[in-house]
């Protein structure tokens, strides 16, 4: 066996731009239907869902059947005891392009870092898991460091702060503006696209961008979508499973009850 190279964290190094959708619908089924759409990547969402390591291993192997989709999972965290074990157990299912929320200091990125390598680089635990075909792939330990992808999310002010150092940390291969959190955070609650956070955001891109990093953003808007890589986006999610699912049975159903159509569907939102 050999270690899978990692399609999507090559795309960052070359400087590509790849589309993707959030997947918000725990799957396996819904998650296979987007996968067979075309996507570069598919966000496995474990931060703002129920998602579990077994269903996230589910949608995981269902992504495999596509080669050209490549499986991204969010942690629900990833500081502390509790976010090294969750680490841990994602990448040994054999995903390996973790996003981790709510990232605010160069501190918290070096130690994510640790957490995704194995020693003497990182603290990763060793086992014969499904990454490593169960055992079979005896060189899997020897380059794992080498194809797992860490994605950073900034979407605090101390995270925007201290974003240049965040984005410098050797080891981090992308960061994800959150702009829900963000503009939040900027006292413009449900307003992500406030001519304020337009600056901050495209403040943000350049800095990334400095650092040699990926950018990452997500919105539901395709205009928006366009703007962002025209503004450099490397890695953006087009939509989510979700949204999309809200706004198709709403608009169906308003072609024969008529209606206005509800403000998830209308407004868009973002992660």
């Amino acid at each position: 066996m050999k270690t899978p190279m990692n399609p999507f964290k090559k795309a960052l190094a070359d400087k590509r731009t790849v589309y993707g959708l959030w997947c918000s619908l725990l799957g396996p089924l819904t998650t296979e239907i987007c996968a067979a759409a075309g996507y570069d990547w598919l966000l496995l969402d474990a931060e703002h869902t129920p998602n579990d390591p077994m269903n996230l291993m589910l949608q995981a192997q269902c992504i495999a059947a596509y080669p050209d989709t490549h499986a991204v999972a969010r942690v629900p965290m990833g500081h502390g005891y509790v976010g090294q074990a969750l680490i841990k157990q994602y990448l040994d299912l054999g995903i390996q392009t973790i996003l981790v929320p709510m990232v605010d200091t160069p501190e918290q990125a070096r130690e994510l870092v640790r957490c995704m390598r194995y020693p003497p680089e990182g603290i990763r635990g060793m086992a014969a898991a499904r990454a490593s075909g169960w055992g079979r792939n005896g060189n899997y330990a020897k380059e794992a460091n080498r194809e797992v992808c860490l994605l950073v999310q900034v979407e605090t002010r101390e995270g925007v702060k201290n974003l240049d150092a965040i984005a410098s940390t050797e080891g981090v291969d992308g960061v994800f503006i959150g702009p829900s959190d963000l503009s939040a955070a900027f006292g413009h609650v449900g307003d992500p696209w406030h001519p304020e956070m337009q600056e901050i955001i495209a403040d943000a891109f350049g800095r990334i961008h400095a650092a040699g990093k990926g950018v990452g953003i997500l919105t539901l808007d395709e205009t928006l979508a366009r703007k962002h890589v025209e503004m450099g986006a490397n890695f953006i999610a087009l939509g989510t499973d979700s949204n999309l699912l809200v706004k198709a049975t709403s608009g169906l159903l308003a072609k024969f009850k008529g209606g206005a159509q509800p403000a998830a569907a209308a407004k868009p939102q973002n992660y």
